[in-house]
């Protein structure tokens, strides 16, 4: 009887000739039958989502509360949300996109009118949900689900803090509320933890990770210029429309311009684009009403479009597991997809990067704990001053010590609650090495010669998995990386393009004693120039081995110097500059000095000579708070530089040699204008992002 009406659920659902799944049905009865805790690891497109609509429906005919569904990302909700009305089930959601709609949704929660509740993991810690909301919903709640449960492990690809806090709401819910647990990638050591931390006997239904829709390729190319050309040509045959997945914001920004150029309708996404322009090009491409969105991994879990044709990736994930999950977002509506990854010498530069953003060292973490015993309720950008990290890698660390126990989010920033706290340091370096790990995976996936399939599948430790018989290697059918010398060139100079534009700062970061507020207009910069930026593909590459660590020092190369040239020249400044002043260099003063004397000389501009330190550089700061105090510290101006810049008269280019966060050229410019120069131009080789 219960089957049945599920079977009927479920057409509602996707349409008259569906059929459950065995482990749909078996996850269906455990959850609404015997009010158990699943987990199911199945492939992208297996029909996960069924699973909890259709126990959610009949959940609520037996008078069960609503289903709360955690869900990481807005795309996903909106998804879900259709996919829902589609069976006959009321959802709504409770995100950032729509704070002015909370507390009338609260209110409906409260009437039992509404089905579903999906809400972010972040919303579990916002003081206000966490204290008023949040305890009620464990009271009422019918069904709690978690999608893309391997966020809530540290070993999993996409490890978010934020969802360690369900384990205390799993914790908090009365006896007999069943807990759904969903993901398409869990390796075994994944599905462990979560299983363990869902806890109560968990039932794991576990199926083959096998897509047979896949076509998995690699396609090594020498140069980024070539990779450009190479998939301008491929986006003329590929199937349909699909997605270009890139490792950086600036790549995909660089490539999809590079392919407009070409004729071909994209449009570049990342976590930097506007959430209206988002929505837009996300509609765009489940309307086919473009080619490609040229993405970073914040086009991921949760979109849906079961006829996309293929994903490229332009540089490989630093994980099998992820690159999987990625890939799987083709071909599940349609018999065949193209999956290809072009892979670049500047991924595992990458890599390292973003494993240099893991969990800080002991004594950082302590500061923090101190800072927070010591000052009481602090915000965010108060905790800056007394602590050198990146503002996301401040607050990533904060959630972690919440889960932890040993801080609190309260209204007007964090507190410490006085807890015992341990610093597991053999676990971090565990995770750190199961990274790397992984990243000696994905180099080896790129030369496999077996089947790519089954690579992927046996790194999620699918024991079922066998050659595919449709990947290049199987087939014995690689594609070629030939391509057209002219789509090279064209490649090259769009890459090689120089210039990106250096943002003026206008504002003093928050928790400075005597700087708030505005930048007096008097005393900023204009908007700079810089020759491109590291993370780029182009210029990035030559950028990234001018500056790189350990290089020697020394005059700036003809190539670079000749593109900085161009630079200027295409630079439409209100005022030119009638001087040069350089920014000191304690690494690379030789580069830098023969930058800006060489540019003085081709410009027959005056060269003033360089700013000082009092007591040295200033070293390294990760955080804007940190680096405006160690930059006044140290920067100064020479008195005979001061007179010269009054007596110049005009406009002063300042020459650095990278920009990260702003602040040396943002000072610097301040005390050549309190010297007299009426604006100053910012000029860089390289910015960071």
């Amino acid at each position: 009887m219960l089957r049945e009406e599920a079977e009927e659920r479920l057409r509602a659902l996707a349409g008259d000739h569906a059929r459950l799944r065995e482990d749909q049905w078996e996850a269906i009865k455990a959850l609404v039958m015997d009010r158990r805790r699943v987990l199911v690891v199945q492939r992208t497109g297996w029909g996960k989502s069924a699973v909890y609509f259709i126990a959610t429906a009949l959940l609520r005919e037996l008078g069960e509360g609503p289903t709360v569904i955690v869900s990481p990302l807005l795309a996903l909700m909106r998804n879900q949300i259709a996919a829902a009305e589609r069976a006959g089930i009321h959802a709504v959601t409770v995100n950032s996109a729509n704070p002015e709609e909370w507390e009338e949704i609260y209110g409906q929660v409260a009437d039992g009118v509404v089905d579903v509740l999906l809400v972010s993991p972040e919303r579990l810690n916002n003081p206000d949900f966490r204290d008023h909301v949040l305890p009620a919903l464990a009271e009422s709640a019918g069904l709690v689900v978690v999608d893309e449960a391997h966020c809530i492990s540290d070993w999993g690809h996409d490890f978010r803090p934020d969802y360690r806090r369900l384990r205390t709401l799993f914790d908090e819910l009365p006896d007999g509320v069943p807990i759904l647990a969903t993901t398409a990638t869990a390796n075994a050591r994944v599905t462990h933890d979560v299983a363990e931390q869902l806890g109560h006997e968990t039932l794991v239904l576990r199926g083959a990770l096998e897509r047979e829709s896949l076509h998995l390729g690699v396609v090594r190319l020498r140069g980024a210029e070539q990779r450009l050309a190479w998939l301008s040509q491929a986006l003329h045959e590929l199937p349909g429309s699909g997605i270009v997945y890139t490792l950086t914001v600036a790549a995909a920004q660089e490539i999809a311009a590079y392919l407009r150029e070409q004729g071909h309708e994209v449009a570049a996404y990342s976590g930097q684009t506007e959430q209206a322009e988002r929505l837009a090009a996300e509609q765009a491409l489940l309307d086919n009403k473009i080619k490609a969105l040229v993405a970073t991994s914040a086009l991921g879990m949760g979109f849906d479009k079961p006829d996309l044709g293929f994903v490229v990736h332009v540089g490989a994930p630093q994980s099998p597991v992820a690159y999987y999950q990625q890939v799987g977002r083709a071909g599940r509506g349609v018999e065949r997809a193209e999956v290809i990854l072009l892979p670049g010498a500047e991924d595992r530069e990458i890599w390292a990067y973003f494993a240099s953003l893991a969990f800080p060292p002991e004594p950082v973490v302590r500061g923090v704990l101190e800072a927070l015993a010591e000052g009481g309720v602090m915000s965010t950008a108060a905790l800056e001053n007394r602590v050198d990290l990146s503002r996301t890698r401040l607050e990533t660390m904060l959630k972690v010590l919440d889960v932890d126990g040993a801080v609190r989010r309260v209204r007007g920033g964090w507190e410490a609650t006085g807890e015992e706290w341990a610093y597991d340091a053999d676990r971090y370096a565990r995770v750190a090495a199961e990274r790397e790990a992984e990243q000696r995976a994905m180099l080896d996936y790129i030369s496999t010669t077996g089947c790519r399939e089954e690579f992927l599948r046996r790194r999620l430790d699918d024991d079922s998995a066998t050659p595919c018989g449709r990947c290049d290697n199987c087939t014995g059918v690689h594609r070629s990386p030939e391509v057209d010398a002219g789509a090279v060139e064209r490649a090259a100079e769009s890459l090689h393009r120089p210039g990106v534009e250096i943002e003026a700062r206008r504002q003093w970061p928050t928790g400075l004693a005597d700087l708030k507020g505005r930048i007096k207009p008097e005393l900023g910069a204009e908007p700079g120039r810089a020759l491109g930026r590291l993370t780029d593909i182009g210029w990035g590459n030559r950028l990234r081995g001018l500056l790189a660590e350990g290089v020697p020092d020394g005059p700036v190369p003809d190539d670079v110097f000749a593109a900085v040239v161009a630079v200027l020249s295409s630079w439409q400044w209100e005022q030119r500059p009638v001087a040069v002043v350089s920014v000191p260099s304690a690494t690379r003063p030789q580069l830098v000095r023969s930058l800006a004397e060489r540019l003085a000389q081709i410009g027959r501009l005056t060269y003033l000579g360089e700013l000082g330190y009092r007591s040295g550089p200033p070293g390294r700061q990760f955080n804007s708070a940190q680096r405006v105090q160690a930059v006044r510290a140290t920067l100064a101006m020479p008195s005979a530089l001061s007179a010269a810049v009054a007596a110049a008269g005009g406009p002063v280019l300042l020459v650095d040699d990278h920009v990260d966060t702003g602040w040396t050229v943002t000072l610097a410019a301040a005390m050549l204008r309190h010297a007299g120069a009426p604006a100053v131009l910012p000029l860089a080789l390289a910015v960071t992002s």
